[in-house]
């Protein structure tokens, strides 16, 4: 029977060794590294490759929907102070990169469960039409980020007077 995903598998999309030797009992005992749900050959042998791992990004989760006049992402961003958390908009991508920092005041040995996510995360998406940056607006409510980006009206019109100089 699977166990329920932590925070950070359903984050990367990688999944626990326990459950994966659950499905496939007669595979060959090796240390394999999943990554984004992926096999990744190679790592997993020595301290470096740990020390790689820990140091990856992890890819942040969202939920991006659309209204008549705006797109609106929405992601939980818990546990980051917001001079931790960066968010760069063009009118047609969007670029959020964070930083979960842990309390250092515990030390590992302390833990018994320890499933958190800590650390930098991103996300860069493509955005399915286009916006104006300078009228976007990110607001955070109890660790819920909502991010409203005001369409571009194509059809919009502007009558320009002409100046005599």
């Amino acid at each position: 029977m699977m166990k329920k995903r932590s925070f950070l598998e359903r984050l990367t999309g990688s999944i626990r060794m326990e459950d994966q030797e659950e499905e496939n009992p007669k595979e060959e005992e090796s240390k394999k590294v999943v990554l984004n749900g992926k096999d990744v050959e190679g790592l997993g042998d020595n301290d470096k490759d740990s020390k790689w791992e820990e140091e990856q990004e992890a890819e942040l989760t969202v939920d991006l929907y659309q209204t008549q006049g705006e797109i609106i992402i929405q992601t939980m961003i818990a546990g980051v102070h917001p001079d931790n958390l960066s968010i760069n908009i063009t009118r047609d991508t969007i670029s959020i990169r964070g930083k979960r920092e842990e309390n250092q005041s515990i030390g590992k040995e302390n833990y018994v469960v320890q499933e958190l996510y800590w650390g930098t995360f991103s996300r860069t998406m493509s955005l399915p039409e286009e916006v104006d940056p300078e009228q976007a607006e990110a607001i955070e409510k109890h660790g819920l980020l909502i991010i409203k980006l005001p369409k571009i009206d194509k059809n919009k019109e502007t009558k320009l007077k002409v100046k005599s100089i």
